[in-house]
């Protein structure tokens, strides 16, 4: 039985995960990675992704805002989809999408955790700008992150919509979510690189689709 379809147990924000057999030169290790990460693009869930597109677009249509969250890498990988579906995205003479990277506030993150909590990161900040229909993308590879979970239940009381791009079992962020696309891999670097792939899709299907 492949990887991709046995079963894949939660894990908590910042765990032990599958590093690799072990014993594996660099060139042998790179052969199993690749056939981790295969096995992932074969079971990407198409369905979920058109689901997740739809709810995109119709916040483009609605002028609506798309907010990202993360933490670690995946922080790194929520400022790259708002660099993306801010700036490449667009398309001269189609709507924008309104696409803001909460990950990338130093300032305000370091005084919110500071003051208040680190679990307050990102919902300190949604509370002042979160509107009913906005869209909050979280991004987790444990699905367990507190301030992620904070986040979603406050975009669901909001009445905003709550996306998850998850890893391993999606964790408890998979229930909050409305829209998930899991990534049933308890390897980090395959869960983030298929993140990543997933955004740079979405990316290049609303620019098309922006004409």
């Amino acid at each position: 039985m492949s990887r991709a379809r046995r079963t894949i147990r939660g894990t908590k924000p910042g765990a032990t995960h599958a590093l690799g057999p072990g014993g594996l030169d660099a060139a042998g290790f790179a052969r199993w990675y690749r056939d981790r990460a295969l096995e992932q693009w074969r079971a990407l869930d198409l369905r979920a992704l058109s689901r997740v597109a739809a709810a995109l677009e119709q916040a483009r249509e609605r002028g609506r805002f798309i907010w990202v969250c993360g933490n670690g890498g995946s922080a790194a990988s929520a400022a790259h989809v708002g660099c993306d579906f801010g700036k490449t995205a667009a398309r001269p003479g189609a709507a924008p999408l309104r696409c803001v990277s909460l990950a990338d506030n130093a300032a305000f993150m370091t005084a919110a955790a500071n003051d208040e909590s680190f679990d307050r990161i990102f919902s300190r900040q949604l509370e002042a700008v979160l509107s009913p229909g906005d869209v909050v993308l979280l991004l987790s590879g444990s699905g367990n992150s507190p301030n992620l979970i904070e986040a979603a239940e406050l975009a669901r009381a909001r009445g905003a919509k709550v996306v998850g791009l998850l890893g391993f079992d999606g964790g408890g962020l998979k229930s909050l979510c409305d829209e998930v696309l899991l990534i049933a891999s308890d390897q980090y670097g395959v869960i983030e690189d298929m993140h990543m792939a997933v955004a740079h899709i979405l990316t290049f299907y609303l620019k098309q689709k922006a004409a």
